[in-house]
């Protein structure tokens, strides 16, 4: 049996990036989908969260927020612990980077799985992971981590990190501006981009979606996707994402129920959901890994199994192959 290559192996076109500025200390560094970064500025001192996926691709980063600050960038926050999102990291030491910020359930999970979710993001969406070889061998490892609430103080700003609840993955943190109302969701929120749920906990997902919408955010920088601005524009994000897991989650827990091969499920679940859902960005490529992973909690396997560059190539065949 032969397979098609990874829907995203073959998605090549460079994003036009957007560095937009959001209220007075928060920023928005977005690329048509592709993922995003968010920064904070104050007097003191400047926070990144999430790092772009190698230290080439931090550098644009970086190039930006000099551009309109000269304060020295001594935090970056990791939303979670995803490749794409963390080894980056080490563009930021030059910039006067002190902590390495995630949540202890997010260090739990570089522990056990980061080495092969590094393998197989790589493998999985080259583009993704421009200048690959300027990346540090090893992982990204967080310098302090914490469990509830962390707070610090930026200079003139203060920025609240803590985790909603589980969602994309079990360590989710999010980054809240309370003065300014201005939200970093990381992958817990995408706009016009579809979640990637391979590593997800469907079941608590909208409830922590729910959690977030309490914050009565005026500006929401989701994972992929445009910054969104106003009450309108967050409640949309929100309600997108809530629709797209639910749904995606209801499909395939009925094909459990009703004793179907993960392959029938696959199926029908694409079919049900491309009419509304076919035309955001990565809707190919995650869906295979979506339905999966949907598919092995409807069955009772409550902890999300570990991706490998070889699980991803066995599940390809399965549910692509001709």
């Amino acid at each position: 049996m032969t397979a098609k290559a990874f829907a995203s192996q073959a998605d090549l076109e460079e994003k036009k990036v957007t560095f937009e500025r959001l209220s007075e200390h928060a920023w928005a560094y977005t690329a048509e989908g592709d993922p995003n970064t968010g920064i904070v500025i104050g007097r003191d001192a400047a926070m990144v969260i999430d790092t772009q996926a190698t230290p080439v691709m931090a550098a644009d980063v970086i190039r930006r927020i000099r551009e309109v600050s000269a304060v020295p960038i001594k935090y970056v926050l990791l939303s979670h612990y995803h490749a794409v999102r963390v080894l980056g990291a080490s563009a930021f030491k030059a910039e006067g980077l002190e902590q390495v910020i995630a949540s202890d359930a997010t260090l739990a999970l570089i522990q056990e799985r980061g080495e092969q979710d590094k393998a197989s993001e790589i493998g999985r969406f080259p583009r993704l992971f421009r200048n690959v070889e300027s990346v540090p061998p090893g992982l990204t490892w967080p310098t302090l981590t914490f469990s509830g609430k962390l707070t610090l103080d930026l200079g003139g700003v203060k920025v609240e990190m803590f985790s909603p609840g589980r969602g994309h993955t079990a360590g989710d943190t999010v980054a809240w501006l309370p003065g300014e109302r201005v939200l970093f969701s990381g992958d817990l929120v995408e706009f016009d981009a579809t979640p990637y749920c391979g590593d997800a906990h469907f079941a608590d997902w909208p409830a922590t979606l729910d959690a977030i919408a309490k914050l009565d955010a005026a500006a929401l920088v989701p994972g992929r996707g445009p910054a969104l601005k106003g009450a309108e524009q967050v409640a949309a994000g929100l309600a997108g994402t809530r629709a797209f897991v639910s749904e995606l989650y209801a499909a395939v827990q009925a094909g459990v129920q009703a004793g179907e091969e993960l392959k029938a499920v696959y199926q029908r679940t694409m079919a049900a959901l491309r009419p509304t859902y076919g035309h955001w960005v990565i809707f190919d490529h995650c869906m295979p890994f979506d339905v999966t992973r949907a598919y092995d909690e409807a069955g009772g396997t409550a902890h999300p199994r570990i991706w490998t560059a070889e699980r991803d190539i066995e599940m390809w065949k399965a549910l692509e192959g001709a």
